[in-house]
């Protein structure tokens, strides 16, 4: 399919990058914005913009609002830059059946990925190494046998679908479970819509190491080398420095050779963080 006009989901500094990096490519690029936004640099950064109904950030998030604004406007792609509608599976299938590029992962991986006990598992049928635990969610007795198997040591609960820390707490004893399993599901419900969480044991002093992916949707899979992610505050990143500084040769390369082949067997296409 060629594609010469492109439709930027999303607002400010990160819609603005893309709007240049389409550009150069010779992509017409179309902003939406909500009912505030509409003096928004973003918008002017692109060749049009499209008015979507509503204030805030829930204007972003109609979907079929933002693939009529692309019909509209005759794009053959939607680039989703990231939050709102980047890793929502539903709308990646929304864009496919309408005849437009979804700039980003296939649906089937959003899904396989927004479940990180599925995650889990294919890690495992790929030779990747895990934390100890339990794939898939936790009733809070199956937590609770869990901590008790780690002999005295924390475990962390995290929730099923979602990201940015939240639905997410360490406990260290089982008298500070249930609280913190109630918890967990509360916000993993607010905030993703899915109350489920899983267990995994926790190690206090790890470092949070990230490596790039680019895969091209024909088998191939690359790597852009490692960033370092932990400082953080509330698990939620604050700095990420790469190249990761201070880490092993060794450990290096086998956390960068794991993420490709983890990528690779399950085929994975579009840019991605392991």
């Amino acid at each position: 399919m060629t594609v010469d006009a492109l439709l930027i989901a999303n607002r400010g500094e990160i819609a603005i990058r893309i709007a240049r990096a389409a550009g150069e490519l010779g992509l017409r690029t179309v902003a939406v914005h909500s009912e505030d936004d509409a003096a928004s640099l973003h918008v002017r950064a692109t060749d049009e913009a499209r008015a979507l109904a509503g204030v805030g950030a829930s204007a972003y998030l109609d979907e079929e609002a933002v693939v009529e604004a692309a019909q509209a406007a005759g794009c053959g792609a939607i680039h989703p830059g990231y939050g709102f509608l980047a890793e929502r599976a539903g709308f990646a299938r929304r864009c496919a059946d309408a005849g437009i590029v979804f700039v980003g992962p296939s649906p089937e991986h959003l899904e396989l990925f927004g479940d990180k006990g599925r995650a889990r598992a294919a890690a495992g049928a790929a030779g990747v190494p895990v934390l100890e635990g339990i794939d898939g969610a936790v009733s809070l007795e199956q937590a609770a046998g869990f901590l008790a198997s780690l002999s005295g040591a924390a475990m962390i609960v995290k929730a099923v679908a979602g990201g940015g820390g939240r639905g997410t707490r360490v406990v260290a004893s089982a008298d500070e479970l249930e609280a913190a399993y109630e918890r967990c599901r509360s916000e993993a419900r607010a905030a993703f819509g899915v109350p489920d969480v899983y267990v995994e044991e926790f190690l206090p002093h790890a470092r949070h190491v990230e490596v790039q992916i680019l895969g091209d949707m024909h088998g191939g899979v690359a790597h852009l080398g490692e960033r370092e992610c932990s400082v953080q505050r509330h698990f939620q990143k604050i700095v990420e420095v790469a190249p990761a500084p201070g880490l092993d040769d060794a450990v290096r390369a086998a956390v960068v050779d794991d993420a490709v082949r983890f990528a690779q067997s399950v085929g994975y296409g579009n840019a991605g963080t392991f």
